[in-house]
Order: structure tokens, then sequence, then C-alpha cells
């Protein structure tokens, strides 16, 4: 993790907007109307269940993928947290940040959907949206599901030792697939993954339509239970996050301490105005020896509180 040392209290949310000039950034651009070419516009989504043509409430399906191991050798090479795994510092970052979360969901028509999102590359969204999933895939009554939506370069399924195969992009170029079909079930009952799927040079456009929506509707309508996650590209390289962001309740906008730019933060935040809420999450962050020591509490088991 970056140095930070004038950070000492407050969630990593609090403490971003604290550095950043969100509210400033918030004024810039917003990200441009999409436009679906009309042959992809009329391309029919695949049919819902006949109670929900007939106006009955729809509950989204249950996952019909394979079921594969999590790598927890892979996770724990590569810093993430561990299922079950010992009370940290971060896994402790992680539970704030998940109730920060859970307690804002659940009033926006676009149900329980966050977008993880940054402004370049290497500011560490994948390794944000992992740790949370895992993180809230430790809740009794959740089901996380991780969406790849890093079309340019997917990496979830790599990074969690799981072998990828069709994903959302397939799911919307092709009517035919059931997107319930391409999750893939882990050995951790509460979390799935859904890649990304085949690269499209149309990512945004299919993004943009009608048909995605309808998709993102079959994966969460009828289940309040079930957290929807997505791993955007970076808002200034690919233009595809920002409209990912249109259908999302909550963007996290992940900013790396002493890296990110108030400039690209001020760009990449005008590229979010679709989203429901807008937050700020500052990774790379080095705790003072005067600061929380989170982890440090449950290493002393035998001592009084």
């Amino acid at each position: 993790m970056n140095k930070h040392s004038s950070l000492s209290k407050g969630s990593l949310i609090e403490r971003a907007t604290e550095i950043y000039d969100f509210s400033a950034a918030l004024r810039g651009r917003a990200a441009p109307a999409m436009e679906m070419p009309v042959e992809e516009a009329l391309a029919p989504v695949a049919e819902m269940p006949q109670a929900a043509a007939a106006g009955t409430a729809f509950r989204a399906p249950d996952w019909r993928g394979p079921v594969q191991p999590i790598d927890r050798i892979a996770l724990a090479e590569g810093g993430y947290l561990l299922p079950d795994g010992a009370v940290t510092a971060m896994s402790e970052e992680f539970r704030l940040l998940k109730r920060d979360l859970l307690a804002q969901l659940g009033g926006d028509p676009r149900g329980n959907r966050i977008l993880l999102c940054s402004a370049h590359s290497g500011e560490g969204k994948s390794f944000c949206a992992i740790n949370l999933a895992l993180s809230l895939a430790a809740e009794k009554e959740r089901e996380i599901l991780l969406v790849d939506a890093d079309f340019g370069k997917p990496g979830i399924p790599e990074a969690l030792g799981l072998t990828s195969g069709p994903g959302l992009m397939d799911a919307l170029a092709d009517p035919s697939i059931a997107i319930e079909d391409c999750v893939i079930r882990t050995d951790l009952p509460s979390l799935s993954v859904l890649p990304a799927g085949q690269r499209s040079n149309n990512d945004t456009e299919y993004l943009a339509s009608t048909r995605t929506e309808a998709l993102l509707k079959r994966l969460g309508e009828g289940r309040s239970d079930r957290v929807i996650l997505f791993d955007s590209p970076p808002l200034l390289a690919a233009s595809a996050g920002a409209v990912l962001a249109s259908h999302a309740a909550i963007a996290l906008l992940v900013v790396r301490a002493d890296q990110t730019s108030e400039s690209a933060l001020r760009d990449a935040a005008g590229m979010l105005k679709g989203a429901g809420q807008i937050q700020l999450l500052l990774n790379g962050v080095t705790f003072p020896a005067s600061g929380r020591r989170f982890g440090s509490y449950y290493a002393k088991g035998g001592e009084g509180a």
C-alpha cells in the first residue's frame, strides 16, 4: 500500500472525499448518450418465463452453470481476502465498506447493483471488486454475483482460479443463450461469477441496448438477497464503463492514494452521472502507527477486552 500519513480515521469512503474535491468533480461533463444501431436494437431478448409475460411477479432463476472450486492458494498469493480466513486490517476495512453499501441498497429501481470502476488501470478496482465480493459472501443472508465486465482485459475468473467460459457479452450478442447458464457457481455457495465472455468491437453499443437492462433484471428481479457487483473497464480508457454506470444503483470510483490525480478523478466522475449514487473508495493506504490497527484485537484471543 502507498503511504498517506494524513489518514487516521473515518472509512475509506469518508477519507477519499476529504482528499479529493469530489463535489467539483461531479460538476464535470457527463458521459455522452449512446445510440444503438437499428439492427442491434431490434434484436430480441431471450423469452422470459410465461408467468412474467402474464404479469405475474418474476423471480430471478437459480444459476445452472458448473460448480468450480476457488483456488485459495492463488488468493493468498495475490494478497486477497480468504474465505473464512483470519481477521485482518484489510478484512475489517471491507467489512466497514460493505456495511455502508448494504445500508444504502434497496431503494433504487436498478436493484442491488454495484459498479466498481477507476479512472485508469492499475488503481486497484479489480482487487477491490474481488475482496468486496468475498466479504459480502460471508453475509448469512446474501447471495453475491461478481460480474467480470472488463471486456478488454477480463481477469476475475483467473484471479479466483476458475475456468472461464461463455459470459455476459455472449448472452448480449446471442439471444438464444440463457445468461443463468453462463454463471459459474463456486464452492463458496454464496458467491458466483459471471465471466466477461467473448470480446466484441461493439461492447458499448450492446451495453446501451434495452436488451442489457432486460438481462440484468433477469439476474436480480425478485431476489432482494442477491447483490450484483460489476468490475468495470477503466473509465478513461473505454466508454463501456460509463454506460455500465447507468445500470448501477451505486458506483464506487476507486482512487489510489498518491497516484490518482485530481484531474483524472474529475474526468472519471463526470462519466458516472448515470449511476444512482457515486462514491469514492480510497485504495493503497498505509495507516500511521497512531491510526487504527484493525485485526490486532482478534489476535489477542486470551486477553480481556
